[in-house]
């Protein structure tokens, strides 16, 4: 049987166990990088205030920002650099891996430029108050200031689980996370320097991690790795990246003017803590949409893959069996926060205010979250076979169509709750709009093959 390493077995080995080789190093990975940065605003919590937790939450559409304008560039490259392996085009795949870095270090300079300089007014229309901003600001220069190193580890690190390397992809964040939780606390608690500390400890941590992602490409034992002239940037390909990219780029951006709604949202109807309530709220539940997306990048380059090849069925089983682990994951995500809401939020801070806030708000927004799972993997079926725009659509559906109305028009009927209420609604919308997206592709889908069957039996 072929190695591990040779992106081959996509097209042979058995479904199951291919999404186990491949999903479960990327969750691995993804849960990691979750728990980095729920143990990282527990730190914060901790070591520096309530107030800093609320700071937190500010930066979390600037953030937004950061990771799209990373996933436009590295969802791209890894979805083509399949795709081309697919193709059995290894050249193609290495002209990928070339682009994907050169653009990831171009558009992180030019944003983290832009956004470093205009810090403040940001942070300011984010709903920032004259409380929370030091701490805002004091976070996010630091991680601005890193862009160029974060960028370059994501891109190229999701480029080598996709050609091939799913472990050494979950190692990457393993190596970013044990660095960060070792850095972080002596940062924070030794030298005394705070939120800006725990920026610092991001930033070495994902350096740590660069290096052993460049590393890896700069082996010409790697199956896709740096050859003469990898920098040499071709339109084609920059085209076909950013086509496929513009999918997660457009569902963080519009995440991004989600949260400015809602952090403006809270301070009108319930201040400070409110915010800080919500960014709690987010670091919980992002750790199970995190699996998913993890689950999701294990699957893609088996769908990419196969899809190239031609394999269809193989892509359905994959689809099939990759919804189903989906749901199951928000599930389990949904059963826990009903529960236990006061003990999970009880992790963050020793507030009794903020913890029942927090506690109170995420027994409404995660009322609809069994649904989230589908929802995103069907989107994410739709980017890993080159359907951009469908998956656009379902990447804005949730959050734009439905969940922007939602928060327009809630609030104002029911105060602090209309808030929370807002989410399940909009996530139960989602679903239902993924789910007829799908039926219509299969549908058509369907319909072509069996019109080729007939012309072909002629």
């Amino acid at each position: 049987m072929a190695q591990q390493t040779d992106p081959r077995i996509l097209g042979t080995e058995k479904i199951g166990k291919l999404l186990l080789q491949y999903s479960i190093p990327a969750i691995i990975g993804m849960t990691i990088t979750s728990l980095y940065n729920i143990i990282d605003s527990i730190f914060i919590g901790h070591g520096v205030g309530a107030m800093a937790i609320s700071g937190l939450a500010i930066t979390f559409p600037l953030m937004n920002l950061v990771v799209a304008f990373c996933v436009l560039i590295s969802a791209g490259g890894a979805t083509i650099s399949s795709i081309r392996l697919g193709q059995k085009d290894l050249d193609g795949a290495t002209a990928v891996l070339g682009n994907t870095l050169m653009l990831c270090l171009i558009n992180s300079v030019i944003f983290g430029g832009i956004a470093f300089l205009f810090l403040d007014p940001i942070l300011d229309f984010f709903g920032a108050s004259p409380d929370t901003l030091p701490y805002a600001r004091d976070f996010m220069q630091v991680v601005l200031l890193g862009t160029p190193i974060t960028y370059t580890m994501i891109g190229l690190n999701n480029v080598m689980r996709a050609t091939g390397y799913p472990k050494k992809a979950m190692l990457t964040s393993m190596v970013t996370v044990i660095a960060n939780i070792i850095i972080a606390p002596i940062f924070i608690f030794h030298f005394h320097w705070g939120i800006r500390g725990a920026a610092m400890a991001t930033v070495l941590s994902q350096f740590i991690g660069m290096v052993w992602v460049v590393q890896h490409f700069r082996n010409k034992d790697s199956f896709v790795h740096f050859t003469h002239g990898f920098w040499r940037l071709k339109k084609r390909i920059i085209g076909s990246i950013f086509s496929i990219g513009m999918s997660p780029f457009a569902m963080n951006v519009t995440a991004c003017v989600i949260v400015i709604i809602i952090n403006n949202s809270l301070q009108k109807y319930g201040g400070d803590l409110a915010i800080g309530a919500y960014g709690i709220m987010n670091r919980l539940l992002m750790l199970y949409v995190m699996i998913v997306m993890g689950l999701t990048m294990g699957m893609q380059p088996i769908i990419g893959y196969n899809y190239g090849a031609q394999k269809h069925d193989r892509v359905k089983q994959t689809l099939r069996l990759g919804i189903l682990v989906g749901v199951l994951i928000t599930s389990s995500g949904f059963l826990i926060c009903e529960i236990v809401p006061h003990t999970v939020s009880a992790i963050f801070t020793n507030n009794e205010e903020l913890i029942n806030m927090a506690a109170s708000g995420l027994r409404i927004c995660i009322l609809m979250f069994p649904l989230v799972g589908a929802q995103i993997v069907i989107s994410s079926f739709f980017q890993s076979i080159g359907k951009a725009k469908v998956s656009i659509f379902l990447s804005l559906s949730r959050q734009l169509v439905y969940l922007l109305p939602c928060l327009l028009l809630f609030p104002g009927w029911y105060g602090l709750e209309g808030i929370w209420m807002s989410m399940p609604v909009s996530d139960g919308l989602a679903f239902i709009t993924a789910v007829i997206s799908l039926m219509i592709y299969i549908k058509k889908v369907t319909k072509e093959n069996s019109t080729k069957t007939d012309y072909e039996l002629r």
